[in-house]
């Protein structure tokens, strides 16, 4: 009988030589990316009105890059799994969850808790959390700021009802959601002036 095609030893034989061949396919596309010294990806940043280039993992998000690279603090690691939205900033005036976001693709100017005064003048949206008291043990604050300076920007702070389903992604342990939405609904028509 007169067998055709592949034979087991083949098959065996192809598959080795595959497997031996898969780093060096891996080595090959390693070596196209641009890569700085430390083995990281050069990335330039906007951020708070200042270009600043890192070299950083191209795994690393925004959060961490703005955290461990910037020391800009403000923006929050809570859940990082981008369902508490402590980790909000803006970036090209959009809230974006920082957690959720790889570093190398923003290509927009980011705006973070720390950029929001305008020479040593709170924001209006700053000065109503205060006003209202609109934070208590403040981890998610920066995050709610930023989110509700956004909520008024995209015209969501119309009524109460709206804010809530705006800032829904925003969670406060501390529960001060009726001081936040008294905040908003102040300092919106200030942002608008």
């Amino acid at each position: 009988m007169e067998r055709t095609g592949v034979s087991r030893r083949g098959l065996l034989g192809a598959t080795a030589a595959t497997a031996a061949a898969a780093p060096m396919v891996g080595k090959a596309a390693e070596a196209a990316q641009p890569r700085a010294e430390s083995g990281g990806v050069p990335v330039t940043l906007e951020v708070n009105g200042q270009r600043r280039t890192l070299d950083l993992d191209p795994r690393m998000t925004l959060l961490d890059a703005l955290r461990e690279r910037l020391s800009l603090t403000g923006s929050k690691k809570g859940c990082d799994h981008g369902q508490c939205g402590a980790c909000t900033v803006l970036v090209g005036g959009r809230r974006i969850l920082s957690c959720l976001t790889f570093a190398v693709s923003v290509r927009e100017p980011v705006t973070t808790i720390e950029g929001l005064a305008e020479g040593g003048r709170l924001h209006p949206m700053q000065a109503a959390f205060i006003e209202h008291d609109a934070f208590q043990c403040g981890y998610c604050t920066p995050g709610q700021i930023l989110s509700a300076v956004a909520c008024v920007q995209e015209g969501h702070a119309a009524s109460a009802a709206e804010i809530r389903e705006y800032m829904s992604g925003n969670l406060c342990r501390c529960a001060a959601y009726p001081h936040i939405v008294a905040a908003v609904q102040q300092a919106g028509p200030q942002m608008r002036a």
